[in-house]
Formats: structure tokens, sequence, C-alpha cells
């Protein structure tokens, strides 16, 4: 793949450079298969390429595409000019491919891992080596802990509410959206606070299993229940316990103050729903 970008920026004119980023310049993880290919292309004709994209064809057999500054509220970039193309090709390989209007190179931000694998004209200079450090979780401030503890029991209680209705689709959306992201979020910077926020536990918190504890890491992984309502009703109080286990430590590490009346309050209050009869009239008859 490498070497047809480097062929196809060479014989285009209008490509003054190519950058790659992302796990392809990152020394320190497994690589595999199913890395993608990320690249900037710096050109003085973004059109061209978006609008005849016969180029594409010399990439491989496409099996599906997306333009995401073609669709809904992201169409078009009007900051930067920039085009995006995400292909999917029939072989396997993946290539996300950027064109980067030239004339717009003083608002373009570098990441962290790249590396210049063409400049005709000498026009990037020498980048910083690269390292991961745009991917290291940093430690939150007391507001964004705070933020992630009441957002976390907060939607708790809609998991709750649509549990006790059996609307499984809406108790499962924010089981595992707003409530599974503050998770998560406390996992990161639980890890990272045991490395000294240096390490990079991955997207949606795919390297967890190589730095979590393994007893925590298998709680964690009880946290995926499937469509029963029993066995969801389980896995919220694993990941209300979970949540607690590290929240509490980390604030006295950070410094900070866990606010146990809100999650004690709360765990009470799935308590009760838990076993409130689907046919009540009053949440709580005595009050």
């Amino acid at each position: 793949m490498l070497e047809k970008l480097q062929t196809f920026a060479q014989k285009e004119e209008e490509i003054k450079a190519l950058i790659l980023n992302g796990s392809r310049v990152d020394e320190k993880i497994k690589h595999d298969i199913f890395q993608d290919y990320d690249v900037i292309c710096l050109t003085t004709n973004v059109a061209l390429y978006r609008e005849n994209r016969q180029w594409i064809k010399q990439f491989g057999e496409i099996m599906i595409m997306q333009t995401p500054d073609d669709m809904g509220i992201s169409r078009s970039d009007e900051k930067t000019g920039k085009f995006t193309f995400l292909l999917q090709f029939a072989n396997g390989q993946r290539l996300d491919i950027t064109f980067f209007p030239m004339d717009n190179i003083h608002s373009m931000q570098h990441e962290s891992l790249s590396r210049v694998i063409l400049d005709k004209e000498g026009l990037l200079g020498e980048l910083p080596p690269s390292s991961n450090k745009d991917y290291i979780t940093l430690p939150p401030s007391e507001k964004e802990f705070n933020d992630c503890c009441n957002e976390f029991w907060w939607v708790s209680i809609y998991i709750a509410k649509g549990l006790w209705r059996k609307e499984l689709p809406y108790a499962k959306a924010m089981f595992d959206g707003p409530v599974r992201d503050m998770l998560i979020l406390m996992f990161r910077w639980h890890i990272g606070q045991k490395h000294n926020f240096t390490v990079d536990s991955g997207k949606s918190g795919k390297y967890f299993e190589n730095y979590l504890e393994k007893e925590i890491w298998n709680q964690f992984v009880k946290t995926y229940p499937d469509g029963d309502y029993e066995n969801i009703w389980d896995a919220l109080f694993v990941m209300g316990s979970l949540f607690r286990k590290l929240a509490r430590p980390l604030a006295d590490e950070l410094g900070f103050s866990y606010n146990g009346e809100e999650d004690t309050r709360v765990t009470a209050h799935l308590e009760h729903v838990r076993r409130l009869p689907s046919n009540a009239n009053y949440m709580y008859p005595d009050k």
C-alpha cells in the first residue's frame, strides 16, 4: 500500500507531500492485518481528487467507501478545505486518505504519531520524533472527575426506569452509552494513575486487559450482558461496584472528594426499583 501511495503521489504534479499517521507509525503496539493506512496528502488542488475519483481504482477493488465531508452536518470543511476518503478494499486493506490544501498548510495540526513518507519540495521540514503523546490519558481536573461521577450515577437512574418499563432498547442505550462511557473514562484514569499517566489504554478501552488487575478485568467483562432484563440488572450493579471501587481511591490519590452520598442514594434507589412490582402505582408508597 505504501508503495502504491508513493507511486501515485510521485506521478501527480498537484501532490506535494504525503504524511502517514496513526497506528502504522506506532512501534510500541502489535501490528496486524486490520490496521488502517491513515494518510494526509498535501495538494494544490483538492477539488481534482474530490470530483474525479478514478484515481481510487489503482489502489484496488472497493468493497465500500465513505466520504464523511459529504455527509450530513459534516458536509465539507470550510475552515481547512480538506476532503477525506475512507476506503475499504475487497482484499481487506483499509486506506483513509485526506487531501489537504497546500494554501492552508499553516492550519494543519500534526498528530504525534506522524511520519513523512514523501516531501517533493521539502515543505514540511523535520517533524518531531514520532510518539503516542497525543493518545496518553491525562489526569482529570477535580471538575472533570466530579462531572464523570455525577453523570454515571445520574444516567443509571434512566437504566432502572427503562428496565422496570421493559423498554429494552432504551435501557440498553443508556447502559452502553452514557453510563459505560463514564465507567470507561474512570478506568482510563485508574490505569493512568497506576502508570503515572504515561500510557495509552486505547480507544474505547481496547487495551484495558493489558493494564487492569485480573480480578477487575473479570468483573468488567460481566458488565456486558445479553438482552435478558435480570442479567442487565446484575450487570448494572457490577458497573456500580466497579465504578465505586476505582473512583474512591483515585479521588484520595488526586486530593479530590468522592460524593459517597450521591452514590449511596442512587444505589438504594436502583435496588428499590428492581424490587418494585410491575403494576406499582407509586414509586415510594410510604413517602
